[in-house]
């Protein structure tokens, strides 16, 4: 299983994080070679330094925590990070527009960072699944696939809770192998990373990525 390592985006998106923790997390990258780090745009331009001399990519995530920013917010935010070096684009879609049923307008939240980013990163799309009823995370996720973006992904890790495998199953169900699926949030060791991936899972998001390392 040393293939998980391989698929984990070392993530560190606390608000009091600083340059010495960003500096640890691309080490820590690099000792175990996780896919990616994830960090607050503010971090892209030092990890993507940090990380120049490798195979890691650097994803950043944009309109987060809530999704509540405007679209046009949202692609001034991806163009911003791409500049800076970020490989992936990790983007919060506009939760209270999908609850609304406001289906035209969480297309073109989306929309608007997939064509950002066209050519230039990836673009997972967070969904926020424990906000979300079932028939709302299908919608989604027809939704983020519709207009072309590379996954869907479960959580911020910043709500009430993170991905299960229920959810990780659905959403699978839903993108097939047409989309990448990102579990995230409250994968602490390598039997939950293991049952994301037995799911459908193929990226995980997490803080704990050493731990389970450690584990194998």
């Amino acid at each position: 299983m040393k293939d998980i390592l391989g698929i984990i985006d070392h993530t560190l998106l606390k608000p009091d994080a600083t340059d010495s923790m960003i500096e640890n997390l691309c080490k820590e990258a690099i000792e175990y070679n996780f896919c990616a780090v994830c960090v607050n745009p503010y971090f892209v331009k030092l990890a993507k330094d940090l990380l120049k001399d490798t195979d890691i990519k650097v994803a950043t995530v944009i309109g987060f925590p809530l999704g509540a920013s405007t679209k046009e917010v949202k692609a001034f935010e991806t163009l911003d990070a791409i500049k800076n070096g970020a490989d992936e684009i990790d983007m919060v879609i506009n939760i209270g527009a999908l609850k609304n049923k406001d289906y035209d307008l969480v297309k073109e939240d989306i929309r608007s960072v997939v064509e950002a980013a066209k050519g230039k990163a990836i673009v997972k799309v967070i969904i926020e699944t424990c906000l979300l009823t079932e028939d709302e995370k299908k919608k989604a996720c027809e939704l983020s696939l519709e207009v072309g973006a590379d996954f869907v992904k479960t959580s911020t890790g910043f709500s009430t809770g993170g991905a299960t495998v229920e959810d990780v199953k659905l959403m699978k169900s839903v993108v097939g192998n047409e989309m990448g699926i990102k579990a995230s949030g409250g994968i602490r060791d390598l039997e939950t990373a293991r049952r994301m991936v037995e799911a459908g899972a193929t990226r995980l998001g997490a803080s704990s990525g050493v731990k389970i390392a450690q584990e194998l």
